[in-house]
């Protein structure tokens, strides 16, 4: 059963998602503070949710870990930034694993476009400094959608 404070903290979800985008896209930094903040109210998002101590919780934690192993892989090739690794793994506390699952495929698909068009406008203006990929944009664009069909589409008639 939906409850009134499932929709406050998926929508403080999607608030934080944003200004993560907005971080990202500004300065190439995802704050920790922000990434702690996310993952400090999963519990009462899971308690919001119903979600049972076992095996509910141990899932939950047991994607993130998974998520933090494989994507800290990303990051020690230079294929992300910390900030994108621990918005990724923070998001995996707070989404069923089908859900994460979805984020993680349209956050590759958004993340390669984002790569080839930024790509594109860095050789286009002739820059010669690294190319740095805002991924916390590609993150919050998979996550959003995810978030919204599952909390705030099903009360559309």
């Amino acid at each position: 059963m939906q409850t009134p404070l499932i929709g406050i903290l998926a929508g403080g979800l999607i608030a934080a998602l944003l200004y993560a985008t907005w971080t990202d896209i500004r300065a190439r930094i995802i704050p920790n503070p922000l990434n702690a903040g996310i993952a400090l109210s999963a519990p009462l998002w899971w308690w919001a949710c119903g979600v049972a101590p076992w095996p509910g919780i141990a899932i939950q934690l047991a994607v993130a870990a998974v998520a933090l192993l494989i994507f800290m892989g990303a990051f020690a090739i230079g294929a992300m930034g910390g900030g994108d690794v621990k918005l990724i793994t923070v998001l995996a506390l707070w989404l069923a694993p089908l859900d994460f699952m979805k984020v993680i495929v349209w956050m590759s698909i958004g993340g390669g476009i984002l790569t080839v068009a930024m790509l594109v406008w860095h050789k286009a203006r002739k820059i010669e400094t690294p190319l740095e990929i805002p991924y916390g944009v590609a993150i919050a664009l998979a996550a959003i959608p995810v978030l919204a069909e599952r909390y705030f589409y099903q009360f559309a008639a």
